[in-house]
């Protein structure tokens, strides 16, 4: 569809900027703008590509495409990367920056990332295929001299020794004070703004001194060179900001006390489009559309769990003994609910780095199968045109252990751009 005027929200979609920052921008002359009304505005593309251009190297090209679900009919690809950063744009460090998906979630809030880090061989192949330079190193031969500066580090340090989908061991694990990594990388650069993200159940773990680890990272951070972050958490749903799956996670948010600052979560967004209906329509030749098959004992039972049902409706006999011992005794395993098949009508469960059907929603809800990488993908928020490496079985299995570890790209984006307009928008404290 041709169009040759945008709103100020679309221009502000498109930029991912905020709109208050698209209006300072039309003001100062920074964007060329016709005026309908006192507080109407309409924006030519052609002035946004001249904008583009005058602050990049790299010629842009905007792109409009339609679509019923928004406003006029109208919106901006938000899809699209190896755009060129806007100049002046924050720059971020990524610690543990897995397969991408908090960095690419900060690229499109218009954050320019400057240096990541990952030690996962999968999780590297991922990142330099869709993202760019990663440095392969473990974190713990990193001198922090060999990290540029940036004005915020992001980091998803291990997960693993806090979760509650397997064996917690919190700090006592080794993974789990790699923590210190990040302070240590901190202490060095001090950027203005720092974001931590970790699963729920570090909420409930101690540090190795007795108090409790959210505790200890506020502490940490609030004094860190005498200077000190303000530094609020919070268990957030992705569900509630634009992913279709209930995955809660913990996330921190420090701003650095002389920029005299205290982030504010986002509001809670509608659930109203998440259903697993909505991510189902993937044509048959889409890269990536290809799952794990399940073991022989899983196929067996999942034929037998309906649409939105579970391993209870499995009769007994076809259960596994182990299976069997915990139906046998339900109060003393607290009720499980294994093999949860999730309805097309329901919001997805938590994707795991296992992908078993014990412990997430991996279930097709009318297929016998599991998802396939593009639909685990697509439940992660990643676009289509995001790419996987799905050439052996072993790569397959791989791509679910990453794809599961990452965060979700739009829950990271609605994160982002929060942060880029509190902290980094001028006068973002001003209407």
């Amino acid at each position: 569809m041709d169009i040759k005027l945008l709103t100020v929200a679309q221009t502000a979609k498109y930029l991912q900027l905020s709109e208050k920052t698209v209006r300072r921008m039309i003001g100062d002359g920074i964007l060329q703008a016709s005026k309908l009304s006192k507080r109407t505005w309409r924006i030519r593309t052609s002035d946004i590509d001249s904008y583009l251009s005058s602050t990049s190297n790299f010629p842009i090209e905007l792109e409009v495409f339609s679509d019923t679900k928004t406003d006029n009919n109208l919106i901006v690809d938000t899809n699209k990367r190896k755009h060129a950063p806007i100049k002046n744009s924050p720059k971020q460090i990524s610690l543990f920056a897995g397969c991408g998906g908090m960095d690419l979630g900060f690229e499109k809030a218009g954050f320019n990332i400057v240096w990541a880090n990952d030690f996962d061989s999968d999780a590297q192949a991922v990142y330099s295929l869709n993202l760019g330079k990663i440095d392969k190193r473990d974190i713990l031969t990193v001198n922090e001299d060999d990290i540029p500066d940036g004005d915020i580090l992001t980091a998803g340090f291990p997960c693993q020794p806090f979760s509650n989908a397997g064996n917690r061991k919190g700090v006592h694990d080794s993974r789990g004070l790699l923590y210190k990594e990040c302070l240590r990388i901190i202490s060095k650069k001090m950027p203005k703004v720092i974001v931590f993200e970790n699963v729920k159940g570090l909420l409930s773990t101690k540090y190795i001194d007795g108090q409790n680890l959210a505790d200890v990272i506020v502490e940490d951070l609030s004094s860190m060179n005498d200077i000190g972050y303000n530094v609020v958490y919070q268990l957030v749903n992705a569900a509630d900001y634009g992913v279709p799956q209930n995955r809660q996670r913990v996330l921190f948010v420090g701003v650095r006390k002389d920029l005299g600052k205290t982030f504010v979560f986002p509001s809670k967004q509608s659930k109203e489009q998440l259903a697993i209906k909505n991510i189902l329509d993937i044509p048959a030749d889409t890269e990536n559309h290809i799952d794990w098959p399940l073991s022989p004992q899983a196929l067996d039972m999942i034929k037998y769990i309906p649409e939105g049902g579970s391993w209870k409706d499995v009769p007994y006999e076809h259960l596994a003994p182990r299976f069997q011992r915990i139906r046998d005794d339900m109060k003393k395993y607290h009720s499980p609910n294994f093999y949860r098949r999730f309805s097309r009508n329901e919001i997805c469960g938590t994707m795991t780095a296992s992908a078993q059907p014990e412990n997430c929603g991996i279930i097709h809800p009318t297929e016998n199968r599991r998802y396939t990488v593009r639909e685990v993908a697509r439940i992660q928020t990643f676009p289509d045109d995001f790419k996987f490496i799905t050439d052996t079985p072993r790569n397959i299995t791989a791509m679910y252990k990453v794809i599961g570890n990452a965060v979700p790209v739009t829950l990271a984006y609605n994160i982002a751009k929060a942060i880029m307009d509190q902290v980094f928008t001028p006068n973002s404290n001003k209407e």
